[in-house]
């Protein structure tokens, strides 16, 4: 492994240089010098660029090339690797550089949940060497369990999503117009949002011709299902898996009853129980490519006997993998929309009233107040109009908490910066 290393760090080094080229990332590590920094997501979202965008700000506060060490362990020349190889591997980068035994390094490990029992490594490092340690991985589940027992909660995570419209914008070096702009500026805005939710926000197909892209999309999913959820959880009734995933999908920003899908599956043959289900679905969650939103209650039996609602990682990757209706903007609208309070890192939960009318959003966290949102592609039509603001009230007035709706051309005036 010693011999591989030095061809590990020069291909390292050439791809700092196309990093430098790329668009840079909204989000951050922490800065917390004693705890381990994690960044967590789903596959291709772009864990790697951001790992590496840290890299350079390093290098620009004149931190040695030498004293770093990025390593991808989703690198095949690595694998089959067990804990005791991948201790010796960063052994041989102190060997390398001896120097560093006695200056800060920084270790950079990618998709480290590829090696079993990694933590323990970490934890080898993290007590006894002058070091900051930087992990990501595509499983949130198997990485809080690992750190849990090996490193005790000494870890702090980043969730990294794909490409925000903001991101999009700068990508296709569309600048973000000055404000306050008229109907030709917001015509060519939306021009571009639309674009957006067609190509999604995933790095790497943002220049793919639209056949390629598509076909790079189902990839995605292929490989989540693959090694994320089948490999990773041993699944073995996986004709059942890709017909829940397949399901989830169809059926963005909408509920989904597990009862009926049972039903469903019974009907069509399958022999599976209701726990499987749940557990297939948590399996999905921690490879972040579908999430379900609970019902907002201080009632444990009403969220569990309520259904949840599913929200896709991505709109590309979602039109990739199923059939757009002419009327789905709303739906992707409102997608786009949890996934914008998510990487703003708040809690999302949505609420139905007494008379069974559904507001789309109850957001809390710990610096606000919770607070509704309503979502609306479009206000112009007095019934849409109607129906929004008729939930929105009734839920004000069932929770004692405040809302608003949020359309288009509200969420494209300020150009998707803060929801709310």
């Amino acid at each position: 492994m010693v011999n591989l290393l030095p061809t590990l760090l020069e291909e390292f080094y050439e791809k700092l240089e196309e990093v430098k080229r790329g668009t840079a990332r909204r989000a951050a590590f922490y800065n917390a010098p004693n705890l381990v920094k994690v960044a967590i997501g789903m596959r291709r979202a772009g864990k790697t660029y951001f790992t590496l965008q840290k890299v350079l700000e390093l290098l620009q506060n004149n931190v040695p090339l030498e004293s770093i060490l990025y390593i991808n362990f989703e690198d095949d020349r690595l694998l089959p690797m067990d804990h005791k190889a991948m201790g010796k591997l960063i052994d041989d980068f102190f060997t390398l550089f001896p120097e560093n035994h006695t200056r800060l390094c920084y270790l950079f490990l990618d998709e480290v949940q590829n090696i079993a029992d990694w933590a323990l490594v970490i934890r080898r490092f993290f007590d006894s060497k002058k070091v900051q340690i930087y992990l990501t991985g595509s499983s949130a589940k198997l990485l809080s369990k690992e750190i849990a027992t090996s490193l005790r909660g000494r870890s702090i995570e980043t969730e990294i999503w794909p490409f925000s419209f903001q991101e999009f914008l700068e990508t296709h070096k569309q600048p973000l117009p000055k404000k306050p702009f008229g109907k030709k500026t917001f015509d060519e805005l939306r021009k571009q949002f639309l674009s957006y939710l067609q190509i999604g926000g995933f790095p790497a197909v943002q220049f793919l011709s639209a056949p390629e892209r598509l076909e790079t999309l189902q990839g995605y999913v292929e490989t989540v299902i693959l090694r994320d959820i089948i490999e990773r959880h041993n699944v073995t009734n996986v004709a059942l898996l890709r017909y829940l995933i397949a399901s989830l999908i169809k059926n963005a920003a909408a509920p989904f009853s597990i009862h009926k899908f049972y039903n469903d599956c019974k009907s069509q043959g399958f022999k599976v129980g209701k726990d499987t289900l749940y557990t297939y679905v948590q399996y999905i969650e921690d490879a972040y490519l579908l999430f379900a939103v609970p019902h907002f209650s201080e009632s444990a039996r009403e969220i569990q006997t309520n259904p949840k609602k599913i929200y896709v990682i991505d709109s590309g990757l979602f039109r990739a993998n199923t059939f757009i209706a002419a009327d789905s903007y709303g739906k992707e609208f409102e997608n786009l929309i949890y996934l914008d309070l998510r990487r703003q890192g708040k809690n999302v939960y949505y609420y139905k009233t007494k008379n069974g009318h559904e507001v789309d959003f109850v957001i809390t966290s710990k610096q606000e107040s919770p607070r509704l949102l309503q979502v609306a592609w479009d206000l112009d039509d007095k019934e849409t109009r109607f129906r929004e603001e008729r939930a929105l009230q009734e839920a004000q007035q069932e929770l004692g908490i405040k809302g608003e709706i949020l359309d288009l051309q509200t969420y494209l005036s300020s150009c998707g910066e803060k929801i709310g």
